[in-house]
């Protein structure tokens, strides 16, 4: 297999999902610098201090704003990515994280902290749009064998932004108020890196058969991208994805809501895929800080701590890339979610007893990377490659629409709920998210289907099953058989 496919997975991550990790992780550390910012602007304004209601009010719209740009890249994601290619969509992208860049750069020189809020709306939109194109153009690049492996780059370049944005908050590196504008700047380096370097690469090879029926073009991306070699079956399954689809065009969001031919698939995507904040990987980094401290961490180490926390993901996503074409995608979920839900059952203990006994607090500590090392190792690395696998060519763009579009609408949702939820449950706010991890890992067990070594075809085949009974179902899976016989070879 030719390094080139390596090598793109490496350029997709730097200005794909890498951007949505840093975004997020980023904006902790100059807090107090910006709202300090945000004071003394106003005050040479309008001749008066703002009141700590405003302050509050400001910094809520900046963290917040960031989530209202991701959803509004996610909902273009389709059509830029089916109107102008995987490859031209994802280098759109690092426009809106330049202005971003720029605009935050600039917002201490030119005395505006409105500059600071459309940077975070247009590094939202960046984040949206590139981490929906990300994996779409990752997944279809892939041949079978490294489908999941490849796809979980996104995972691991995520978990890697993460941790460069928690690294960059140092006090040793940009977190101070000096430097504030420059952190906040640092999206725009990745973005000029991919920029520079992803028009040297194909756009994805199903792209080019299946939707611009371009054959030449489809060889010439998968030599590039693969090395020499018989891909005859790889081809085939491709020109057997074009026969299923003859004739149609791009699905929206309302064939996907309405079509009982992907009704599982939309179960599946929704229950399992698109609803990843509803394991409550953000509430255990919420009360991580605390857990820390009373653990007996001091408060300047307990940064370093969480740099811990960070390269415990990315470690765990690395290590999923290897056992998912191994172990398989329905197996690593089902347990993963299962621990997650143990996990977070007896955190719920250890925080109730925390000033019990003075060994608890170190059991909660252990019991946060137990959790992070499972939720890389499980959901965060295996539903990379989903969307691609249980949808085909005409139904994956919108997938990833709604994919993305839910999980924006739910980080908002959370972020307005969740203090809310703390105050009034305390540390049983776990029991919640331990519901929906226990009722996953059932769900999967049950009902989602193995798609690891098989065509797109053959997971469409599965889904059929559910999605078709009776002669409904023998008719459609006899359709399919038929498609997939018609094959014309390259």
């Amino acid at each position: 297999m030719g390094s080139n496919l390596f090598l793109l997975a490496f350029v997709l991550g730097i200005g794909g999902s890498f951007q949505y990790g840093l975004q997020i992780s980023i904006i902790n550390s100059p807090a107090e610098y910006i709202k300090s910012f945000i004071r003394e602007t106003w005050l040479k304004r309008y001749g008066s201090s703002p009141s700590e209601e405003i302050i509050t009010l400001m910094w809520s719209f900046i963290v917040s704003i960031y989530t209202i740009g991701g959803l509004l890249g996610s909902l273009s994601a389709g059509y830029l990515s089916v109107r102008f290619g995987r490859k031209k969509a994802m280098l759109f992208a690092n426009i809106p994280a330049l202005l971003s860049a720029t605009l935050m750069g600039l917002s201490r020189l030119c005395g505006s902290f409105e500059m600071i809020i459309a940077g975070r709306l247009f590094s939202g939109m960046c984040g949206g749009l590139a981490l929906n194109i990300h994996l779409m153009y990752a997944g279809e690049c892939a041949p079978q064998n490294l489908r999941g492996m490849i796809a979980i780059t996104a995972s691991t370049a995520c978990a890697i932004g993460k941790f460069v944005g928690f690294a960059l908050g140092l006090r040793e590196v940009l977190g101070v108020d000096a430097l504030w504008p420059i952190l906040m700047a640092a999206n725009a380096l990745p973005a000029l890196v991919q920029l520079f370097t992803l028009p040297f690469f194909p756009d994805s090879p199903r792209y080019l058969l299946i939707d611009k029926k371009d054959k030449e073009g489809c060889l010439k991306a998968v030599k590039q991208l693969w090395g020499d070699g018989d891909y005859r079956a790889e081809i085939d399954d491709m020109m057997t994805e074009q026969e299923a689809i003859l004739g149609e065009k791009a699905k929206s969001i309302c064939d996907l809501f309405h079509d009982k031919s992907v009704r599982w698939q939309f179960i599946t995507l929704f229950l399992v895929a698109s609803c990843t904040q509803l394991i409550g990987v953000n509430v255990v980094y919420f009360y991580a800080h605390d857990i820390f401290i009373k653990a007996g961490i001091s408060p300047a180490q307990s940064h370093y701590v969480s740099l811990g926390v960070g390269l415990t993901e990315i470690l765990s996503t690395v290590l999923c890339g290897f056992l998912i074409e191994r172990a398989g995608r329905k197996t690593l979920l089902w347990k993963s979610y299962t621990v997650i839900a143990l996990d977070l059952g007896l955190l719920t203990v250890t925080l109730s007893l925390q000033d019990s006994f003075s060994w608890v607090p170190y059991c909660s500590v252990a019991l946060i990377f137990i959790f992070i090392m499972s939720f890389g190792i499980g959901p965060a690395g295996v539903l990379c490659p989903f969307p691609t696998e249980i949808f085909i060519q005409s139904y994956r763009p919108v997938a990833y629409v709604f994919n993305g579009a839910i999980n924006w609408i739910q980080l908002f949702i959370l972020g307005l709920l969740f203090p809310f939820i703390v105050e009034g449950l305390g540390n049983f706010c776990f029991i919640i998210f331990l519901t929906y991890c226990l009722s996953m890992a059932i769900f999967v067990f049950l009902v989602v289907p193995e798609t690891k070594g098989k065509t797109m075809l053959q997971v469409m085949e599965e889904f059929n099953r559910l999605n078709y009974r009776g002669k409904k179902q023998q008719t459609a899976l006899q359709k399919s058989n038929c498609s997939g016989m018609s094959v014309t070879r390259l």
